[in-house]
């Protein structure tokens, strides 16, 4: 059945007619001739019809500054707009696979793999609980103005792919279509200013505001389809939780306050409580049962009767408004708590649990009278919202650097008359134990008036905790993640901060779990240690106890790819995944695993589904998180047939893991392929950090990328380094590091160090039909060699080449060839392992790479240019940070 009235082809063809229309309405002749000549000269290299790029190189050197900025606005552009033409082409694939039975790793899927075992069925419903959690890291490039424009442009596609238009009303959203498009490239591309944290948390409430409180419902109504059709009698939990690190994470950021904080949740409750209001006062438009012609049930009555008591005078109101209308005067009431959940008048809704019972009582008399299918499509979505939204919308996560608890704890023992900073780590573990244990507390956390600035900050996060929990609920903020963890006490001195603040006391109350952050080599190889000593610990058994016996261990991707490359970082931690699993088991907790993953492959990126399922089984206890940053979440979220398709594929993976995992336990790895992978894993790590430690490595990163130009882009509210001193490849935060290797096409973040590796192994006396073998039969190695080879299709050596002319020259005869073997033989080996002709195994991929590089060269030109001038104007700076821009949408990529 045909239900789209277009094709990708046709959107991307009208769209780049109308952006020419615009530039050439909007700016000088020379400027359009320009952009229009810059386009053929790139086409006709990448189509073999001329053997150099000199034309367009000579265009772009002679561009007077105006004509450079059209030049780069123009492609910008239409990157943006050709986005949109694929995330359109998306849908329209997601809807004729679902209407012809052909949606891959679909909710049908699973329910047929979980009725192999039915037995096991309500186990892993019960355990598995997949928990997104939206971070504020600076990697969304495209303003928020620009956003809401591509929006309008998006809707307008939409309207003329789905709807059946007379030739007025197609000629009206054409009409709209292309003002829209002349707004968008009158508007300023590149922020003025740096967004504040606040900014960053309104962003993510869009997409949960506009998109996931919507989804949420329809994935729920589709699981329970998908189990009814194999199983009887299934009944689903909650399966999905949402969280958020925006307004929380204050590590590395000052601007991230307690004010900030207690900003953002207060937005939130808002978002949420206003969402509901309006559904139910939308339910009271539905729900216009006659009373005298229904029972409604003694549970149904009871609620009213309570309901009525606490406000007899709206009672009253709603009794003359809606007279023999029992369902309306509820939802009159109902809606009456929801305004005094913000108020202070009393009688509002102290927790989400208490609407969801009374959204219950409602559905059950609905069921009782033969409405249930009333119930089915107008109760039951606002129940799954309130199931998993609660009152405060996401829960929040605090996070900070362990060095910001050390330097607050070492203060607040000083004032005691203890040397905190003298102590060796068991001593350490053994005071803060004793200081948590002890009831009278220590430290009065108000008293901040000879702190060091960040102990001020520190003792203020933890004081206005125990108020954020009164005003919100503990679950409004009940995870403390400690970056850089690297000891026990790095987990104890959160603890007992907690304690300080009284949002813990044991043995029995802990409203908050305490997440270490593991992210350097000696962390994850010291993970079966640091978490061993804390579960021995009596202080830190309590509080785990208290917390319901799950331990949540977070991986960070991006830190440790930074500091041991590709190949042995993603070695590392699949093997101390397996680690913690083993410790956890020892002492009977339940672990949690939470994947600091990035957008891009060289920050733990690709696919999700593929991830979760290639994960080590021992692992795959049911409950996940990982984090989605940047562009990742406007291309996940944006949309939300898409919103719904990937929440789907992640719920597929994880239902599937997870029964493999209580069917297989431990998952079995050969003695051969793990010496196999730790050969190549030292082999691939000592490439990488001699590259790093080698002199001039680092002045090369910084001539040949625009890692200048990012730092000042404005792109989020946290500083781009640790420090303000001379950089260094271990300061740099990992966004940056990748974003900027990607803009110069160079993305060696994903892939040097790993022809080494798989060099060594076959040098060593390893069997290329070995590597095969693992390849075929082994989720990890498989998955981490198709990540690989997306950041290989995405690298092109012809213009990591023009970056590289910007170096001098010893600096670019050192390097280059270096990066030029190494990417060439890890393509030629990826090939033979795979047995692939292409190292992408996607065939829309490829056509998708196909289309956009040449319209990435002129800006990838036109920025190489730029950073070889020193003499740079005030016009020629703007036009260099569009070009960043520019080629973060065509590589659908940042850091």
């Amino acid at each position: 059945m045909v239900s789209h009235n277009r094709d990708a082809e046709r959107d991307v063809q009208e769209l780049t007619a109308l952006l020419d229309e615009v530039i050439r309405t909007q700016e000088p002749p020379e400027a359009f001739e320009t952009v229009v000549a810059a386009r053929e000269a790139a086409l006709d290299y990448r189509h073999d019809r001329t053997e150099t790029r000199e034309e367009l190189r000579e265009l772009l050197r002679e561009a007077d500054p105006a004509t450079g900025n059209a030049v780069a606005r123009a492609f910008t552009t239409y990157f943006e707009l050709v986005n949109l033409a694929e995330e359109r082409q998306r849908v329209r694939a997601i809807h004729d696979a679902d209407d012809a039975g052909t949606l891959d790793d679909d909710l049908d899927a699973a329910a047929a793999e979980l009725a192999e075992t039915p037995e096991r069925v309500p186990e892993i419903l019960e355990d598995v609980c997949i928990e997104p959690t939206f971070t504020a890291h600076p990697t969304e490039a495209r303003r928020k103005t620009v956003k809401a424009k591509l929006w309008d442009v998006a809707r307008y596609l939409e309207t003329l792919d789905e709807r059946n238009l007379t030739s007025a009303q197609r000629q009206r959203v054409h009409r709209a279509l292309h003002a829209a498009v002349t707004s968008l490239w009158q508007t300023a591309q590149v922020r003025d200013r740096r967004p504040t944290p606040a900014d960053e948390a309104r962003n993510v409430l869009y997409y949960l505001e506009n998109v996931l409180l919507d989804v949420v419902g329809e994935v729920y109504d589709e699981a329970e389809r998908a189990l009814s059709e194999e199983l009887e009698g299934v009944e689903v939990p909650e399966l999905f939780a949402f969280r958020s690190w925006a307004g929380g994470d204050s590590d590395g950021n000052p601007y991230v306050t307690p004010e900030t904080t207690a900003e953002v949740l207060e937005r939130q409750r808002e978002v949420a409580v206003e969402r509901y209001r309006e559904e139910l006062k939308e339910l009271s438009g539905v729900l216009s049962q006659d009373g005298r012609r229904i029972g409604v049930g003694r549970d149904f009555e009871r609620s009213l009767a309570l309901d009525s008591e606490r406000f007899p005078g709206i009672t009253a109101t709603a009794g003359e408004r809606y007279p023999n209308e029992p369902y309306r005067q509820k939802l009159r009431l109902m809606r009456e708590r929801l305004d005094r959940v913000n108020d202070v008048r009393p009688g509002g809704y102290e927790s989400a649990d208490e609407l969801v019972e009374d959204l219950q009582v409602l559905r059950e008399s609905l069921a009782a009278n033969g409405a249930d299918t009333v119930a089915q499509a107008h109760v039951d979505p606002i129940l799954r919202q309130v199931e998993t939204f609660g009152l405060y919308l996401v829960s929040l996560d605090l996070r900070d650097h362990r060095a910001s608890h050390t330097e607050a704890v070492t203060e607040a023992f000083e004032r005691v008359g203890v040397a905190y900073d003298q102590l060796d780590e068991d001593e350490r573990v053994e005071l803060l134990t004793d200081a948590i244990a002890q009831d009278r507390p220590i430290v009065d956390l108000s008293d901040r008036e000879e702190c060091s600035e960040t102990t001020a900050r520190v003792f203020e996060r933890f004081d206005s905790l125990a108020d954020w929990h009164a005003e919100y609920g503990p679950e409004a903020v009940d995870a403390y993640c400690i970056s850089m963890t690297e000891e026990p006490s790095h987990v104890l001195e959160v603890l007992f901060l907690a304690d300080q603040a009284g949002v813990v006391s044991l043995p029995d109350y802990c409203a908050i779990d305490v997440v270490p952050l593991l992210e350097t080599e000696s962390a994850l190889s010291g993970a079966r240690e640091l978490m061993g000593t804390l579960f021995e610990n009596e202080a830190y058994a309590a509080a785990l106890a208290a917390r319901g016996g799950t331990q949540e261990v977070m991986l960070g991707y991006s830190d440790s790819n930074k500091e041991n490359g590709f190949l042995a970082a993603n070695w590392d931690l699949y093997k101390n995944q397996r680690r913690l699993a083993d410790i956890a088991d020892e002492f009977d907790v339940t672990l949690r695993l939470f994947h600091g993953r990035g957008g891009s492959i060289s920050r733990g990126g690709g696919p999700m589904n593929e991830a979760l399922l290639a994960l080590p089984a021992e692992t795959v206890t049911g409950g996940v998180r990982f984090t989605e940053q940047g562009e990742a979440i406007a291309e996940k979220y944006g949309n939300p047939d898409i919103a719904e398709r990937e929440l789907e594929q992640m719920l597929n993976a994880q239902l599937r893991a997870r029964q493999r995992a209580l069917e297989r336990g431990v998952e079995y790895v050969s003695d051969d392929w793990s010496e196999a992978m730790d050969e190549m894993a030292t082999a691939a790590r000592a490439a990488y950090r001699d590259l790093l430690d080698t002199e001039g490595f680092v002045r090369y990163f910084e001539h040949t990328t625009p890692i200048t130009v990012i730092e000042r882009l404005n792109l989020g509210s946290r500083p781009a380094s640790r420090s303000g001193g001379e950089r260094t490849v271990e300061d740099l935060r990992a966004i940056p590091w990748v974003f900027s290797w990607t803009q110069s096409r160079c993305i060696l973040p994903g892939w040097y160090g790993l022809a080494t590796g798989l060099d060594a192994y076959l040098d060593g006396g390893g069997d290329l039909d070995d590597l095969r073998e693992m390849y075929a039969e082994w989720p990890f190695f498989r998955t981490m060699l198709d990540n690989a080879s997306l950041a290989l299709a995405r690298t092109d050596m012809s213009i990591a080449a023009e970056y590289a002319q910007l170096a001098d020259e010893g600096d670019r005869e050192r390097f280059f060839p270096l990066f030029e073997a190494e990417y060439e033989r890890a393509v030629e080996l990826v090939l033979a392992v795979t047995e692939r002709e292409d190292v992408l195994s996607r065939e829309w991929l490829r056509e998708s790479l196909r289309q956009r590089n040449p319209h990435v060269d002129p800006l990838n030109l036109l920025q190489a240019t730029l950073l070889g001038r020193s003499d740079r104007t005030p016009a020629g700076e703007r036009t260099l940070r569009l070009t960043v821009q520019g080629i973060a949408a065509g590589m659908k990529n940042t850091g």
